[in-house]
């Protein structure tokens, strides 16, 4: 049965969405949709869930606008159209409002650090603390950057409505960008003591499951969820029961979630004839080549590389680059990736990533290169906040140097 914690994290847009549009006051309306969560949390659990909690929550966040109103002499004669508006509470749409808070959240005019908070927030409806946990910064930093964000909302009026055809192309980029961060974050969180963050990509596709249900015809989107799912889908064969890192070639392919992957590849196979396929698309094919594969031997490493020819010719993402040179290595043999190797290093993009050395180190290792190959993974261990991926790291080199 649904906890009233997750009932109330669904209905979050679906609450502020309205508010927004009456009051037309992002960072107000959003601070009396958490206080009218907060009543929730104190009362349902003692009365019940009311038959129709989204209206609930609307009514009290309503109550809660209107007595800010009622205390700002000036804005006294707007608590009746207030009282008014309430009794046409249910009329607008949940999805419609949500769709137009992810777009809102996402507006370029926004940081992509400072979208994905809003985001979390706004849409997916958690705790600042929350957010704050889930990237390793103090709650009052987090706190910050939402607040900025909701003033840069303010200051550059955005309106609380979906955006125009032209407008929806640009921003539809920056919200499956967000969502993309979003869930890479939780499936490798940058910094901590896990390899995961499960809360986070569990979010992600959430999130993007949402989007899709709302823009049901955009293959783009859709082929962004068909990637989340086919790649989570390996999530319980990545770490040991120790929470130590096992690198896909040696996972034990029986514990990835068929279900998940058959339900990713459904998606693709839909998607993948509307048009010329994007970056979403394109690496959801590359993931569902790995998964389709009974064994890592079975791996079509050419197919792979022909994709990654059509990707890297579409975006200059340096993750990109370097993953289409490790094709090239399996492909074309290791020397090949090495070489596209150096010249990637002078990309200040990525240079100082601890995964360039992570490659580097494996493809020397390929080449017979065990003591260079060493001396990179520990580079590479050095660069890499995250500590299973820096103790996978570590263990390779010493296996190396013995």
């Amino acid at each position: 049965m649904e906890s009233i914690g997750d009932l109330l994290r669904e209905l979050t847009p679906q609450v502020l969405g309205p508010v927004v549009r009456r009051f037309r006051d992002f960072a107000a309306a959003e601070d009396a949709v958490q206080e009218a969560s907060i009543a929730a949390l104190m009362q349902w659990p003692r009365d019940g869930v009311p038959e129709n909690p989204r209206a609930w929550l609307i009514q009290v966040a309503f109550r809660k606008m209107a007595d800010r109103i009622r205390s700002e002499s000036a804005r006294r004669r707007r608590e009746m159209e207030v009282v008014e508006e309430s009794a046409r509470l249910s009329g607008s749409s949940p999805e419609d409002d949500a769709l137009t808070l992810l777009f809102m959240c996402c507006h370029p005019a926004i940081t992509p650090s400072s979208a994905i908070a809003l985001t979390l927030r706004a849409v997916g409806g958690l705790t600042t603390s929350e957010i704050a946990q889930a990237f390793l910064v103090p709650e009052a930093t987090m706190a910050q950057r939402i607040g900025r964000a909701k003033q840069t909302i303010k200051a550059s009026g955005i309106p609380f409505r979906m955006p125009t055809p032209d407008e929806f192309l640009e921003r539809r980029r920056a919200v499956l960008h967000v969502l993309y961060l979003i869930f890479n974050e939780g499936y490798t969180a940058t910094a901590g003591p896990h390899l995961r963050r499960a809360d986070l990509s569990r979010e992600g596709i959430r999130l993007t499951r949402m989007a899709l249900r709302l823009q049901p015809d955009d293959a783009e989107t859709a082929g962004l969820l068909a990637l989340m799912l086919l790649t989570d889908a390996r999530r319980h064969a990545r770490t040991n029961p120790n929470g130590e890192l096992i690198p896909l070639a040696q996972q034990a392919r029986s514990l990835w979630d068929r279900g998940q992957i058959a339900e990713g590849l459904a998606l693709l196979s839909a998607a993948l004839p509307k048009g010329e396929p994007g970056p979403y698309r394109l690496q959801a094919a590359i993931a569902a080549i790995h998964d389709e594969a009974a064994r890592p031997e079975d791996t079509d490493w050419p197919q792979i590389l022909a994709l990654y020819d059509l990707l890297k010719s579409i975006s200059d993402n340096p993750m990109v680059i370097l993953n289409h040179t490790v094709a090239v290595a399996m492909v074309h043999g290791p020397k090949k990736g090495l070489a596209l190797l150096d010249e990637l290093k002078g990309d200040p993009r990525i240079a100082e990533h601890h995964r360039i050395d992570a490659v580097r180190a494996h493809l020397l290792e390929m080449n017979g290169e065990p003591q260079a190959a060493a001396k990179s993974y520990r580079v590479a261990a050095e660069k890499t906040a995250n500590l299973p991926e820096r103790n996978y790291l570590l263990l390779q080199a010493a296996r190396l140097a013995k």
